[in-house]
């Protein structure tokens, strides 16, 4: 306990990010076999219908201002960072007043179109907007290293959401409305405090400088994030249309373990990309490699972990039955490296403002993702799903990485962010080592004695992993040392 104070709230808020996002999902894993218990698979798939809509409708409603412009702004407007966090969370009430009176003009053909009755459709609603005051006071949060209330605050949701959604589903008739109702309950008296918090400190309503600046950085955006969720999603939606449920079920557990590795991402974006943005305003781009690739080869070694116990993790996970999922988990993890990869360069078009490089390379992405998965799937099984992914990903973090050495070229004479051949070496070796353990799932022995292999070389370059952390560390602190 002693050492754990001494530790600088940087690192201390970093730990209790993780241990966050573990409770999260989690909590989502063991809850899951409940519900499926207490609703129908018929009544299972109309909730996950409003999750998928959910996803959609959150985009177009709240133009997804705190996961694009709100980071950028806050290091933009430094100096005014209550007045812009107060005027986002005024744009976005109107945004969703908005959208609530024109569901309400023309309701039937809305209902229509989604399948969904009017009391769920206005729980989304609800969902969206109260999720969205809560996305911006928790940014600005983890921006400032105040980690007790967002944990607490965290934490109190996810425990409340499941206890309330099973008991209003166990005394419901209409039990999908019911765990819909609970989830909008729930957020709605959690979250509508923050809204009010930001807005008392801000105390501006309407900025026209602001709300222009947001606008017209998001909505070029707006593309791109329906494309990612496209990307995210497709092959499932195929596979349940192509080659039925079961197997779609088999390639959704190993999609879900597999992003269990994103926890890992999260936390380490959440340290980087405030800091990679204050480095390109500071006019010191070349500075980010030094912390960059390292990372990145501590996210490769994470990755490659999940590939070689992706068997054990699937027995934990489930039973033999959805033994299988194991051929398809090493692709879908290397998509999650690439996923992490495309931050490093993506961080360049967005501070400069080239929303329409990031949303032509996302819908470039998509497009084929859905005409790879259309060919194939059909011709490999849902087998080809997990390549597809991975090659769309490969892609994706190519044409990032091209689009910001052009920016690099005019906007940075003379400045190489990254070294090309560093991040091939990085790249090479993880991919070479996560398609020898795939190759290994056949031969256990040999696949023991490759993790050994692996330990003996954390063993080794346990030096250059702690001088990494202590890095990381630096950057949390916004001190010199990672320089």
């Amino acid at each position: 306990m002693t050492k754990y104070k001494q530790l600088p709230v940087q690192v201390r808020a970093s730990f209790w990010f993780l241990i966050c996002a573990f409770v999260q999902r989690g909590l989502s894993v063991m809850t899951t076999p409940i519900f499926t218990r207490l609703l129908t698979p018929q009544e299972y798939g109309q909730f996950s219908v409003f999750n998928s809509w959910l996803n959609v409708v959150t985009i177009l409603v709240s133009l997804n201002l705190y996961a694009g412009v709100y980071m950028q702004g806050l290091v933009k407007f430094d100096r005014e960072q209550a007045t812009f966090s107060s005027s986002m969370q005024g744009l976005t009430v109107v945004l969703a007043s908005g959208w609530t009176a024109g569901y309400l003009l023309f309701r039937t053909q809305v209902n229509q179109l989604l399948g969904l009755p009017t009391v769920q459709v206005l729980a989304m609603l609800v969902i969206i907007w109260a999720g969205a005051a809560f996305n911006f006071w928790s940014v600005a949060q983890r921006v400032a290293y105040r980690y007790r209330r967002l944990v607490s605050m965290t934490l109190l949701v996810t425990v409340s959401q499941p206890v309330v959604g099973i008991w209003l589903v166990v005394h419901a008739q209409d039990k999908v409305t019911a765990r819909i109702v609970g989830l909008a309950l729930v957020q709605l008296i959690a979250y509508v405090g923050f809204f009010f918090i930001q807005m008392r400190r801000g105390r501006r309503f309407f900025s026209a400088r602001f709300w222009k600046y947001a606008i017209c950085f998001n909505v070029p955006l707006l593309p791109h994030f329906l494309s990612q969720a496209v990307l995210f999603s497709s092959d499932r939606i195929m596979i349940d249309k192509m080659l039925g449920a079961g197997v779609a079920g088999i390639y959704t557990l190993a999609s879900a373990i597999s992003m269990l590795t994103t926890l890992f991402n999260d936390v380490l974006l959440q340290t980087l990309e405030p800091w990679m943005y204050q480095k390109i305003k500071a006019g010191r781009a070349g500075d980010i490699s030094r912390v960059a690739l390292p990372a990145l080869g501590m996210i490769a070694a994470i990755n490659i972990g999940f590939i070689a116990f992706a068997p054990e993790l699937v027995a934990i996970f489930a039973p033999t039955s959805y033994l299988q999922a194991i051929w398809v988990m090493p692709p879908i993890t290397m998509s999650v490296f690439f996923a992490f990869l495309y931050n490093f360069f993506v961080v360049f078009e967005l501070y400069y403002e080239k929303t329409l490089f990031v949303t032509v390379a996302t819908i470039a992405g998509a497009g084929l993702n859905l005409g790879l998965n259309f060919w194939l799937i059909p011709r490999l099984g849902f087998y080809a799903a997990g390549y597809t992914t991975l090659i769309c990903y490969v892609a994706y973090a190519l044409g990032h990485y091209l689009l910001m050495q052009r920016i690099c070229r005019e906007r940075l004479v003379g400045v190489r962010v990254y070294q090309p051949r560093r991040l091939l070496l990085i790249i090479g070796i993880f991919m070479s080592v996560g398609l020898l353990f795939l190759a290994s799932y056949h031969w256990p022995l040999i696949r023991y004695g490759l993790i050994g292999v692996g330990i003996l070389a954390l063993f080794l370059t346990r030096r250059r992993l702690v001088t990494t952390v202590r890095d990381l560390i630096a950057v949390r602190q916004g001190d010199e040392a990672a320089e």
